[in-house]
């Protein structure tokens, strides 16, 4: 896993034609507002959390976002364990986004 700022995350998304974006948040949290064209895969409902990453291509760059950057850890290190090596953890999460946000 490798933390990115929000400007690097911003320039992975820009160049980055294997990504794929991961909100870890709640329902309600991604409805309050969300990076465009992001997943919501919530950490905190364990089964969903492990139902939706058996559906996730492998083969992606998994950048991974939360509210401040604790749970997208978390998310990155399990997702580490199912095989997934390409993964990016937005450091301060949607809090420190300074990108398009959807609401």
């Amino acid at each position: 896993m490798k933390n990115l700022t929000s400007r690097e995350l911003i320039d992975k998304l820009d160049n980055d034609q294997n990504a794929f974006l991961l909100d870890v948040r709640s329902e309600e949290e991604y409805e309050e507002s969300n990076i465009p064209n992001s997943k919501l895969l919530n950490i905190r409902d364990p089964q969903s959390f492990m139902d939706g990453l058996q559906d996730l291509d492998k083969s992606k760059n998994y950048y991974v976002y939360c509210h401040s950057g604790v749970r997208s850890v978390q998310a990155c290190q399990i997702m580490k364990t199912f095989g997934f090596n390409n993964l990016y953890n937005l450091l301060g999460g949607i809090s420190k986004w300074t990108g398009q946000k959807n609401k």
